[in-house]
C-alpha cells in the first residue's frame, strides 16, 4: 500500500486504536497503547513529565500516533508510539516517544542478530552508523531502542529540526525495564536517571536528547 502523507485530526484517545498493529489485542486498560493515548490527549499539549525533559516553555506543535519510519534492510518500518514536533525558544525538535507499562522492549541485539539475514546485517550496520557506534552493540542491548532513536534522527533530518529526541514514557510503578534503558544509554557514555534528560552530540553536530519520563499512574485505570 502506498505510504500516505496526509494525516487527519484526532477525535480523541479512542481514535488511536485503529493505527495499532494489532488493534484488538493491544488496546487494553493498563497497557501502554491505551494509557499513552489518554495521557497525551488529556494533556492539551505535552504531558508535563515529558515537557520537563526539555527547556522551559517547550510547546507541542504536532503529534502523530503510531508513526512509521522506513529503515533499510527489510520491509518492516519502525512504528513509533508517538512522533512529536516540538518547539522551545527559537529551536525545534523531532521526538519519538516509546510508551511503556510492563511490556518489554522486545528482542536484544543478540537475539535479533542470531543467524541474521543479509537484510538484518544491512539494517544493523545502518543503525550503528547513524547512531555513531563504532561496533555492534553488546548482545544484551535492546534492538527496539536502537531503531526508535534512529527514527528520531531520521525525522529530525527530514524536517530539518535543530534537535532529535527519543523519550521512553513509562507508566510502570516499578520502573520495569529501566535497566535496559540504562544499558542503552551507556552506548553514548551517559548515565540514566528518571526524569532527567541526557544530551549527546552526533557526528554531524545535531543534538540528540534521551530521557525516561515517569507517566501519571492515574491513566492506567482508563
Amino acid at each position: 500500500m502506498k505510504r500516505t502523507k496526509i494525516y487527519l485530526p484526532s477525535s480523541g484517545p479512542a481514535a488511536w486504536q485503529q493505527f495499532l498493529a494489532e488493534p484488538e489485542k493491544q488496546w487494553r486498560t493498563g497497557y501502554s497503547a491505551k494509557t499513552l493515548a489518554y495521557s497525551w490527549e488529556m494533556s492539551a499539549g505535552l504531558p508535563p513529565e515529558v515537557a520537563a525533559l526539555f527547556p522551559e516553555g517547550c510547546e507541542l506543535l504536532l503529534a502523530i500516533p503510531e508513526h512509521k519510519v522506513p529503515l533499510p534492510g527489510g520491509i518492516r518500518d519502525s512504528q513509533n508510539d508517538v512522533f512529536a514536533l516540538l518547539r522551545y525558544g527559537g529551536l525545534t525538535c523531532a521526538a519519538t516517544i516509546e510508551g511503556k507499562v510492563n511490556e518489554p522492549f522486545g528482542p536484544s541485539v543478540g537475539e535479533w542478530m542470531r543467524e541474521p539475514s543479509p537484510g538484518k546485517v544491512i539494517r544493523m550496520n545502518y543503525l550503528c552508523a547513524l547512531l555513531g557506534l563504532g561496533e555492534l552493540p553488546h548482545p544484551q542491548i535492546r534492538y527496539q531502542l536502537l531503531h526508535r532513536t534512529a527514527s528520531a534522527i531520521i525525522e529530525a533530518r527530514r524536517f530539518k529540526t535543530d534537535e532529535a529526541a527519543m523519550i521512553v514514557h513509562s507508566f510502570s510503578p516499578s520502573k520495569m525495564w529501566f535497566d535496559d534503558f540504562s544499558a542503552f544509554m551507556s552506548l553514548f557514555a551517559c548515565s540514566a536517571a528518571s526524569d532527567q534528560p541526557a544530551e549527546v552530540r552526533l557526528a554531524d553536530g545535531m543534538k540528540l536528547r534521551l530521557g525516561w519520563a515517569t507517566g501519571d499512574p492515574s491513566f492506567l485505570a482508563v
